[in-house]
């Protein structure tokens, strides 16, 4: 007899997100995905000068805030045929590299590591095995005995005095949990290092940025950022070291705990790659440019389409037309009046909510498609195209991980079994890896542009009659795209084709579920009143959802207020 279970909302992400899904037989047979939150700042565009809209558009999310306002001057430049210095372009490489190695570590250590770590069962650990243990899977130098038995101490004091703050909620004792008490100690320890160094490729955002969360150095044209080596106050060669030393201090940290850590328990759950694949139709985007005019990139993009890489179809440059006409989204099954498909430059964002409704409307979160097919945006999709297209670092990563993956689990790891949940948490580490690499490349083509004497950051845009453009960046979630179309120098039409939406976005007008629906479908449930595996599979995908929508209250009523003093 199959049982309805709810989970709402998901909880270790950052906006409202509700998951049902039908389970027969232990296993989940049916599942809906939808965004609890209605987004308006495409309205609030309209009319705008088109150089504010990043500013607005990082507003969407409080974590994904960089990477809207990068896709958004990018799609204004492309609108104006705007070409980009290249200090300004490695200068932005640089940001959306550090924002997302702070993110990916977030991701796996601080939102989904404790899905597959007991936290409470490390305390039956013995500190000396556990550290025989890491020591043998890396060579990090906090792998010591030292170190874990002071994380054991630490843990043992939170739970005797019933203050187990951050750890207190948790399905501690699940029968799905299966790692012994050293890898669930080692894994408690690394979560804690880990926010040390997701801080440290923050500060890497701040120097050049300005400030993060929504940084203050863009502008449609290049960057704020003044470059003279004479000048303190500017980008100067104690900026650009001080840099280095951060992406140095990074590389460590992701090679020896994050990428080491990722392949070892995921290793240890070895039947988990055959849950979650859902759809293996992939979409990915070319980004970190190495011109001025978007044509050459550090990181590979394009389509696979049903998991075969000999699908691949590359998008080549930022006027790409295989993706600029190919993009759609949909809204049968979305809160908005209408139920057609619309490029995004005709799209309209007009609410009308209904009550949950099965076979009818129930989210917030339209449906976009791809040539009219479904796609999986994120991480994996990018590995998938970077494996495909031979681009070194990701095969060099990628090699190495499943190396030690399958050294672990004692089976010989396929790239066929990345097509699942914990291929998708994989695929993360190994970009980390691959964008920390790439980090340290543009560093350098940094220092080398400034040493022959440009120190050019902006080119000034020119806005005239009826204008049209898109811009695209490989986010940390996946495939991020915006659409803006200008007249006479004002915003007459802006949408936002983000990632999550991608992802988690509803069924379609032909009734075809989306990425995070159709990987729930065949998942294990354990325990129906604690369905930690629909967790496991849902962070898998590392679910951003105020991006996707925005805040709303049907009755008109104020939600909130805040004074400044």
């Amino acid at each position: 007899m199959s049982k309805r279970i709810i989970v709402d909302p998901i909880t270790r992400i950052e906006g409202h997100l509700r998951i049902d899904v039908e389970v027969d037989g232990g296993k989940v047979t049916k599942a809906w995905s939808s965004g609890q939150m209605y987004r308006g700042i495409e309205t609030i565009l309209l009319g705008r000068d088109p150089r504010e809209a990043w500013l607005f558009t990082q507003r969407f999310c409080g974590v994904c805030t960089t990477v809207h306002a990068v896709a958004s001057v990018r799609a204004v430049e492309n609108a104006v045929s705007c070409e980009i210095p290249l200090n300004a372009q490695y200068i932005r490489n640089l940001i959306l590299c550090a924002h997302a190695m702070h993110d990916h570590i977030v991701h796996f250590f601080h939102l989904s590591a404790l899905d597959w770590v007991d936290v409470v069962d490390a305390l039956k650990a013995d500190p000396a095995a556990t550290a025989k243990l890491a020591q043998s899977l890396s060579p990090w130098h906090r792998n010591s005995v030292q170190e874990f038995t002071a994380v054991h101490d630490r843990l043992k004091g939170y739970v005797e005095r019933g203050q187990l703050g951050i750890f207190a909620n948790g399905y501690w004792g699940h029968k799905a949990m299966k790692l012994s008490p050293e890898v669930n100690l080692l894994g408690v320890s690394h979560y804690l290092q880990a926010l040390d160094y997701q801080r440290t490729a923050n500060k890497i955002v701040t120097i050049l940025g300005g400030k993060t969360p929504n940084i203050q150095n863009l502008a449609v044209g290049g960057v704020a950022n003044a470059i003279n080596l004479d000048n303190q106050s500017t980008i100067n060669m104690n900026t650009l070291f001080t840099i280095k030393d951060l992406l140095d201090e990074m590389k460590g940290f992701i090679k020896h705990v994050y990428l080491t850590d990722v392949c070892a328990i995921g290793a240890m759950y070895p039947d988990w790659l055959g849950y979650g694949a859902g759809v293996t139709n992939y979409l990915a985007v070319p980004d970190l440019p190495l011109d001025t005019k978007g044509t050459k990139f550090d990181l590979p993009g394009g389509t696979i389409m049903n998991g075969d890489l000999n699908t691949f179809k590359p998008i080549n440059t930022f006027e790409d037309k295989y993706f600029a006409d190919n993009v759609t989204e949909g809204i049968t099954h979305s809160w908005y009046e209408g139920d057609e498909d619309k490029h995004p430059y005709e799209e309209t964002t007009i609410p009308n909510y209904t009550d949950f409704e099965d076979d009818g409307k129930y989210s917030w979160i339209k449906s976009p498609r791809f040539q009219d097919e479904v796609m999986q945006v994120g991480p994996l999709a990018q590995v998938l195209a970077g494996f495909k297209s031979g681009h070194e670092p990701t095969v060099k990563h990628l090699t190495w991980a499943i190396e030690l993956a399958s050294k672990v689990a004692g089976i010989q790891i396929q790239p066929k079994h990345l097509h699942s949940t914990l291929g998708r948490h994989l695929a993360r580490a190994v970009r980390t890896a691959v964008i920390c690499d790439l980090a340290q490349k543009h560093w350098q083509l940094l220092v080398e542009n400034i040493a022959t004497g440009d120190m050019t950051t902006f080119n000034k845009p020119e806005f005239s009659g009826h204008q049209m453009g898109f811009g695209f960046h490989e986010a940390p979630r996946g495939a991020l795209s915006h659409f803006v179309v200008i007249d006479n120098g004002k915003i007459s039409n802006y949408q936002a084709v983000v990632p999550s939406t991608w992802n988690a976005g509803p069924r379609d007008a032909k009734n075809r579920p989306g990425p995070y629906e159709s990987s729930l479908v065949g998942n294990p449930i354990a325990d129906p009143e604690n369905p930690l595996e629909v967790l496991r599979t849902i962070h898998s995908f590392d679910p951003c959802i105020a991006c996707a929508v925005h805040a709303l209250d049907v009755e008109g009523n104020e939600l909130g207020s805040v004074r400044t003093l």
